[in-house]
């Protein structure tokens, strides 16, 4: 089964356009079709291949938007939503909203997550993996839960 996974620091040109790392590439040439969604969240971006995100899709249209919590939160997840592929030179062109969602500004990185992908503004997810690793306790449980 094919993962995205890994740590990445890169940078984000002027314009927007990311060139995603080999190994992510890999994965959406291999197992999925190039296409990509990028939708903002909790101060970072979330990156899906289309057919990741056609699942999510489904999950979330069987809700009912009767339900505030439901309209909320596909204000904030599927209202950001854009789809993007690869250009002829392995970039992808992050939109300006997203950007500024985001604040990625010049140094980035990149967060393999198994089914997905995270693209963060370098500080802050250095500030984000520091506060992970102080709860470090926290993941021993939740290791020893799945039985490892």
């Amino acid at each position: 089964m094919s993962v995205f996974r890994g740590r990445y620091y890169h940078t984000i040109d002027g314009k927007g356009r990311i060139i995603f790392p080999a190994k992510l590439r890999e994965i959406f040439a291999q197992k999925y079709d190039n296409r990509m969604v990028i939708t903002n969240w909790d101060s970072y971006l979330l990156v899906f291949p289309y057919e990741e995100w056609t699942v999510i899709e489904q999950k979330i249209f069987q809700q009912s938007i009767i339900r505030r919590e439901v309209r909320a939160f596909q204000r904030l997840f599927m209202s950001g939503a854009v789809d993007c592929t690869f250009d002829s030179q392995r970039r992808v062109l992050v939109p300006p909203a997203l950007r500024e969602y985001a604040q990625l500004e010049k140094e980035i990185v990149m967060a393999g997550m198994g089914r997905s992908i995270e693209i963060w503004n370098k500080e802050r997810f250095e500030a984000e993996l520091d506060k992970s690793s102080q709860d470090i306790e926290i993941y021993s449980d939740y290791m020893a839960d799945l039985g490892i």
